[in-house]
Parts: C-alpha cells; sequence; structure tokens
C-alpha cells in the first residue's frame, strides 16, 4: 500500500485514477466474444465456456437433479444464513415500493404516475473463485418484488460443471427458476441477444470484471439496457484516532480478498493511525487464504495522509467511492457532506460485510467513479414509471389559454387546434 502525504488538489485527479486494462485491447476482444454468440447462440457458449473456464457443457441448462443436489448439499448453518438475508433484504426493498398518487394540479386536470416491473431482465452472478451467491439475492428479490415477469439468470460453473450449491440455493430462495450456466462476456451477450436456451431481455443486471463491464457498455450502445457500469469492486474508509485499528485492516482485507484488480483507499488526518492501520494489515494478511489475491489488489492501493478533515472529504467526494466507511467519531456529521458514494458504513461496528450480505441494502453498487451520477441497485432499478393524466371537460377549459398560448408561440398550431377544437365543440363531422 502506497503512502501520499498531502497532495496538492492538481493531482488529485492522477492519484485517485483505478488499475484498468487497455481499452482498445479489452473491447476488441468483447466485441468477438459478443459476435460469436450472436451468431451461434449455444454452441459458442459451450465452446467458451470450455475455452474460459476449462469445462465441457453439454447444455447450458441446468437438470432438476442438480438443484435438488446442491439444496442437500448446503449445511444447515448457510441455508438459516441466506433465508435471514433474504428476509432482511426484501424488508429493505419491499419499503421502496411506491403508492400510486393522484393529483389535481389544477381543477378538472388529474396527474399520476405508476410503477410497472420491466418484463424481462437478466442476472449476472459472478462465479470463478469466488462465487457470489449473495447477489443472487440482491437482485433477485427486486427484481420479483417490482413485479418483472421474467427473471433469466447466468452465472458460471465450476470445474465439476455444475453451479455452485450456494448460487442455486440462493436462486431457489429468492424464486428465481430460469438459471444457466455462462459466465463472462458471453453470458452478457447470450442474455442481450438470445440464444435457443437463453432468453433475450430487456435489461441487464450484475458486477463483474472488466471484461463483463465492457460487454454491458457494448451491448447498451444497441439498446440493452443495463444497471451501471460495475465493474472490480472498491473501498475506502475514513479513519481517525477513535478507529479501532484491526477492525479497519480487516475491511480493507475484505475488499482486497475480491481480486487482484480490486481497490483500497485509506485516508486520515493522523500518520499514527495509518501507520498503526498498515501494520495491523500486514499481520491479519498472513493468515487469509486468499492472501496472494489480497496482495495483488494492495499492490494498486493507497493511503492518504491528508492535512485536515475538510480536505479528507473532499478527496473521497473525488473518489467517489463505491463503498465508503467513515470510522470517526463525528461519523454522521460527516456523512452529511458526502455526496459522491455508493453506500456508507458509519462507526466501528458496520463493516462493509453486512452491506454485502445481509443487513437490506443492496450490494450492486458504482465503481469507477460512478458513484458521481449513478446510485445502487433498487426497486426503482427493475421498474419504468409510467405518467397518465385525465381531463375533464371543465380541465381542459381551465388549462386551454395556457396550452394554446404556447403551442402557437413554438410555432406548433397542430397543438394549439388539438385543444381548441374540443373547447370550441367541434365534431369533426361535415
Amino acid at each position: 500500500m502506497n503512502i501520499i502525504i498531502n497532495p496538492p488538489r492538481n493531482e488529485w485527479t492522477a492519484l485517485l485514477q483505478r488499475p484498468v486494462l487497455d481499452h482498445s485491447v479489452l473491447e476488441t476482444a468483447v466485441l468477438q466474444v459478443l459476435d460469436n454468440v450472436k451468431q451461434n447462440g449455444d454452441k459458442a457458449l459451450i465452446e467458451l465456456t470450455r475455452r474460459f473456464d476449462g469445462v465441457l457443457l453439454k447444455d447450458v441448462g441446468v437438470p432438476d437433479a442438480e438443484m435438488a443436489a446442491a439444496e442437500q448439499a448446503l449445511p444447515a448453518e448457510l441455508k438459516t444464513a441466506i433465508i435471514q438475508a433474504k428476509q432482511n433484504i426484501e424488508k429493505f426493498h419491499s419499503a421502496q415500493m411506491q403508492a400510486v398518487i393522484k393529483m389535481e394540479t389544477m381543477p378538472g386536470v388529474q396527474c399520476w404516475r405508476k410503477s410497472i416491473g420491466i418484463e424481462k431482465v437478466g442476472l449476472y452472478i459472478p462465479g470463478g473463485s469466488a462465487p457470489l451467491f449473495s447477489t443472487v439475492l440482491m437482485l433477485g428479490i427486486p427484481a420479483l418484488l417490482a413485479g418483472c415477469k421474467e427473471v433469466i439468470l447466468c452465472t458460471p460453473p465450476g470445474k465439476n460443471g455444475n453451479i455452485h450449491p450456494a448460487v442455486l440455493y440462493a436462486a431457489k430462495v429468492a424464486g428465481i427458476t430460469q438459471i444457466y450456466k455462462a459466465g463472462g462476456a458471453q453470458a452478457i451477450a447470450a442474455m442481450a441477444y438470445g440464444t435457443e436456451t437463453i432468453p433475450a431481455v430487456y435489461k441487464i443486471f450484475g458486477p463483474g470484471n472488466q471484461y463483463v463491464t465492457c460487454a454491458k457498455q457494448l451491448i447498451q450502445r444497441g439498446g440493452i439496457a443495463i444497471d451501471m457500469p460495475a465493474g472490480p469492486s472498491e473501498v475506502c474508509v475514513l479513519a481517525d484516532e477513535t478507529a479501532n485499528a484491526a477492525y479497519v485492516a480487516a475491511d480493507l482485507l475484505s475488499q482486497a480478498e475480491h481480486g487482484p484488480d480490486s481497490q483500497v483507499l485509506l485516508v486520515s488526518t493522523s500518520a499514527a493511525v495509518i501507520e498503526k492501520i498498515i501494520k495491523e494489515k500486514q499481520r491479519q494478511m498472513v493468515a487469509l487464504p486468499r492472501k496472494e489475491i489480497a496482495a495483488q489488489a494492495l499492490a494498486n492501493s493507497k493511503a492518504f495522509i491528508i492535512e485536515n478533515m475538510s480536505d479528507a472529504i473532499a478527496l473521497i467526494n473525488a473518489y467517489a467511492p463505491e463503498h465508503l466507511i467513515i470510522n470517526c467519531e463525528n461519523d454522521e456529521a460527516i456523512t452529511e457532506l458526502v455526496v459522491n458514494a455508493g453506500s456508507v458504513f458509519l462507526g466501528n461496528y458496520s463493516p462493509e460485510s453486512v452491506g454485502d450480505y445481509a443487513s437490506g441494502t443492496n450490494h450492486t453498487l458504482p465503481t469507477n467513479g460512478y458513484a458521481k451520477v449513478f446510485s445502487g441497485v433498487s426497486i426503482d432499478s427493475f421498474v419504468k414509471k409510467i405518467t397518465y393524466q385525465k381531463l375533464t371537460r371543465e380541465g381542459l377549459n381551465n388549462i386551454a389559454s395556457t396550452v394554446i398560448g404556447m403551442a402557437e408561440a413554438e410555432g406548433l398550431q397542430a397543438h394549439a387546434n388539438a385543444v381548441k377544437m374540443r373547447i370550441e365543440g367541434r365534431s369533426g363531422k361535415s
């Protein structure tokens, strides 16, 4: 972890850069995958799974026997944890459901808005060395609460050709029944264009590596909606003298173990705090099963010693972290000054892990600085909102002069005539 002391503001942009691949090389490789799946469907998926995952599949579907075996394979304690997480996520997201409110903007002019679930959505669940079964709950639960009629789930198989049992059990708990064995950019292509087995969808959700993110951005150009350009995960921790160094170190490592392209930032006004946390981080990392992965991520990570808290907050807003942990004495006052972050965790007893799994908030969040303009996934992500209006004769008379005057001022006479004909009572008959 590189320590940077009081950098001038004109250097912040360069210092806060995320580690990325060459975009031209990345896009070329992903376009080839997208075109292959678009042209060759299931055959391409099976070949690409063999090439990238080292697994030869007969087909991309999940048989009933595999679903049943997955449930039997999981220990009771994990099943209980998944159910508890499901209940908390469902409770938090249910509260986001909006009732239809009809209102009169003026006498006889009634307007309202209604949320309608997107009919067909696709969920991408990363696999590989750490299958994210928690993401199944984070995406599947709000999708079904929102009223999406068709929910497709794609995730890469393990080396045995099967999907991780916890992913399949979480899908069952969430209520998802259409599950397919496909990972990476090829899974995004399958859900975007459809194959012989996997239906095409209208919007695709889910985190992933830079290849998945690039695939999502490319298919968006073709008219398929995506949740956000969510790439490699990241965390920023703001710590002062009241922070527990062991807790902060554990938070940094929990993010670093996601993958070698994850990024970790530590910010403090105290050099002593930074030093204590880094020593604790080194002590804890030795015992981690994924310490090599964490070490690679930490090589791209930075610790900032900033002169005052005001500048520290400004640095964080410039970075716009996916996850922000505020481990400071005045955490709630500080968070009022944060305007760019995906999800915020306050105090010594709010590790990022609780948001990742079970507190109830969603862990599918904007990365790579997109927290400046994107929100994390919510019920709103799975619906479109349609507006309605209904006018009485009185209402049209009340608003007629306003509409006619504005339409004629814009030179749109037919717009004005649509109102004039009604208030003058013309029938259109000769």
